[in-house]
């Protein structure tokens, strides 16, 4: 087969795992910038060119996109499957787990548990909103952001209240989320490919820091699921309709919540945990789909 990775960076982990295990199964397999990418849109022949030159005989596609990309990511593979080209992430997909809200709003609505939310645009009842909350400590986040980033812990309402109002008058969009605290500072990353579960591992954030993002320093375990957490993960995903889903749950006393589902997940730290060769596994989804 003729596979092409959509990804800006041909150097990442993430990009090169997947090269790597498509040639091991003796494909062809080649890197693109999905951004240097432009589209002609025609009902007859859509077609995609890349850097001027049309991209022919391209049976499917992996696409890696970034965050800051999501609009024009969701555009090209869109033209990619109109051209009749096997993606492993639909645009749709994409979009409903790349806005937060609306993936939270998905997921509540289809009765997995989440952290208590809250979202608004008028700073003037960000404390009576804060009330909702069982806890005086809040998380506030960024709905755009990325590792981390954008994300802070307030230990009372009225510092939660500035910390919105200040996010608000620079016009950053964000919500706030109730603190987990018998969840310690860790998460759990399940890693779902074509419904099942090929990696899990515990992350935990190291001390004095509450995030539990791989990029803040958090260490990696590996660890068993319960049948709910496995239940909860395989759900999450199938509701997204992501064929490849990084599921990120807090195991909370009222059972496993969810924070997010990455449409994208990083391959680095699920595989140097777990040893799992899990691009591999997406390569022989591919197979399978395409001989369907």
């Amino acid at each position: 087969m003729n596979i092409a990775v959509l990804s800006r960076n041909p150097a990442l982990y993430s990009t090169q795992s997947l090269v790597q295990a498509a040639r091991r199964k003796h494909h062809y397999v080649r890197v693109i910038d999905y951004v240097n990418c432009d589209i002609v849109l025609d009902s007859d022949s859509p077609k995609i060119l890349y850097n001027g030159y049309q991209l022919e005989n391209i049976d499917a596609v992996i696409p890696r996109i970034g965050a800051g990309y999501t609009s024009y990511g969701s555009a090209m593979i869109r033209q990619f499957m109109a051209a009749g080209v096997y993606s492993t992430l639909s645009p749709h997909a994409l979009n409903a787990a790349r806005n937060k809200i609306e993936c939270l709003q998905i997921l509540a609505s289809a009765g997995l548990m989440v952290p208590r939310s809250l979202i608004s645009n008028n700073s003037l009842f960000f404390e009576d909103l804060l009330s909702n909350l069982d806890d005086e400590r809040a998380v506030i986040k960024l709905v755009n952001g990325t590792h981390g980033l954008g994300v802070v812990l307030a230990h009372d309402r009225k510092q939660a209240a500035s910390i919105m109002e200040a996010f608000s008058k620079s016009k950053s969009k964000v919500f706030v989320q109730e603190f987990i605290e018998e969840a310690g500072g860790a998460d759990v990353r399940v890693f779902v490919v074509d419904g099942n579960i090929e990696g899990v591992m515990k992350r935990q954030a190291k001390e004095g820091e509450f995030r539990s993002n791989m990029h803040r320093g958090a260490s990696a375990t590996v660890i068993k699921l319960t049948d709910e957490e496995k239940s909860v993960a395989l759900k999450a995903a199938d509701i997204l309709g992501l064929k490849i889903a990084g599921v990120d749950m807090l195991q909370s006393k009222k059972g496993p919540m969810i924070l997010e589902v990455n449409a994208s997940p990083g391959l680095e730290g699920i595989e140097t945990t777990t040893r799992n060769d899990i691009a591999g596994k997406i390569i022989d989804m591919i197979e399978r789909d395409t001989r369907k």
